[in-house]
């Protein structure tokens, strides 16, 4: 190779490495706006297109991998050691609580992993008991071993939101019951079926499932996207669900970004209870801004939404986003002191921990 090729070589490279090292600009106010001005019918349109879905009302940017290895080789942003070492507290010996526990109540096991009982029947959302999401190692423990949960739980509900690793884990989906009920988003019905699981009702967005005894579960949009190894990308749907109970109505957030499908959820099913929203994965801005949320857009969806309460999701397992794994919490807590919110209204919950869900 010649002088002259290598230096034109080494040239190049530096030119990259050096635009790696500097994010690109971001506009919180020009990117709210752009959510703002989106029409809310396209909520409802056909999101088939291509043979892979996709999000109507503002479909996502393509990122290829010079955008992903731009996020990975820039700049992490600076913590404060408080920030860096926050964790949620892991409260031992769940399975024994539960068993113990009269009535509903919503417990966390851990990122987007809740155990609900409502009306006298178990549903597990998003379930991930492994060590790993494919890659990212946990920071803090489940609430309990699936071995634990098997022996405590019976008549079990899975909910899945999307196919992203850290929300479908296939060593925890093999060993929970087969005869399970599952429910997931359209285009992963063959592969729970592959997997064993013998009861499984693919949804899409605004479709209903009448359960009997007063309880409903609707499928919902939300603003995210979906990949795995054997599935390409986008072949299968990501949604947010509403249960209905007698007990409460809940909102399971999945992954999403902040859009106008909160105010219409919120307008279309008032009187949700408890709001599981995700707070995680949000730094950088300019690169997680379309599908994860900061706390001050999570706040806002939950003030779309019209909930009661909010409970934060997904922060303090997982390594996904620049921000150390418990810094969300503790972000969540500034943002609503700044905009004076009323903090009894969102319960930041510990891993392991037991919500009672009061009774009407």
């Amino acid at each position: 190779m010649c002088r002259k090729t290598l230096l034109g070589m080494l040239l190049v490279t530096s030119a990259f490495l050096t635009s790696c090292l500097h994010p690109p600009p971001f506009d919180e106010a020009v990117w709210r706006a752009t959510v703002e001005r989106q029409d809310p019918a396209l909520l409802y349109a056909p999101h088939v297109k291509n043979g892979g879905f996709y999000n109507p009302w503002m479909p996502m940017e393509s990122h290829g991998f010079g955008t992903l290895l731009r996020w990975r080789l820039g700049p992490r942003g600076e913590y404060t050691e408080a920030e860096e070492s926050f964790q949620p507290t892991v409260i031992p010996k769940l399975a024994s609580r539960i068993a113990a526990q009269k009535g509903d109540f919503i417990a966390w096991i851990g990122h987007n992993t809740f155990l609900i009982r409502v009306a006298g029947r178990y549903w597990l959302t998003d379930p991930i008991f492994s060590e790993r999401a494919l890659l990212p190692k946990r920071k803090t423990p489940p609430a309990l071993t699936i071995d634990d949960f098997n022996g405590t739980v019976h008549r079990l509900n899975i909910i899945i939101t999307h196919n992203h690793y850290d929300h479908l884990d296939k060593p925890s989906i093999l060993q929970l019951p087969a005869d399970a009920r599952v429910f997931v988003p359209l285009g992963l019905g063959k592969l729970f079926e592959a997997w064993g699981k013998t009861t499984v009702r693919e949804m899409d967005w605004w479709q209903s499932i009448d359960l009997g005894d007063g309880v409903t579960l609707v499928c919902l949009p939300a603003q995210h996207w979906s990949r795995r190894i054997g599935q390409d990308f986008n072949e299968s749907l990501w949604a947010s669900f509403l249960l209905i109970t007698p007990s409460a109505t809940i909102y399971l957030g999945g992954d999403s970004g902040y859009f106008v499908g909160y105010r219409e959820i919120g307008r279309k099913y008032p009187g949700i209870d408890y709001a599981l929203l995700p707070t995680t994965a949000y730094q950088p801005r300019w690169f997680m801004h379309y599908a994860h949320m900061n706390p001050e857009e999570a706040l806002d969806a939950f003030v779309d939404l019209g909930a009661r309460y909010m409970i934060p999701t997904q922060w303090g397992t997982f390594p996904l986003g620049n921000e150390p794994v418990g810094y969300p919490a503790l972000d969540l807590k500034r943002t609503m002191k700044a905009r004076g919110f009323d903090t009894s209204r969102a319960i930041v919950m510990d891993i392991g921990q037991i919500l009672p869900i009061p009774s009407h």
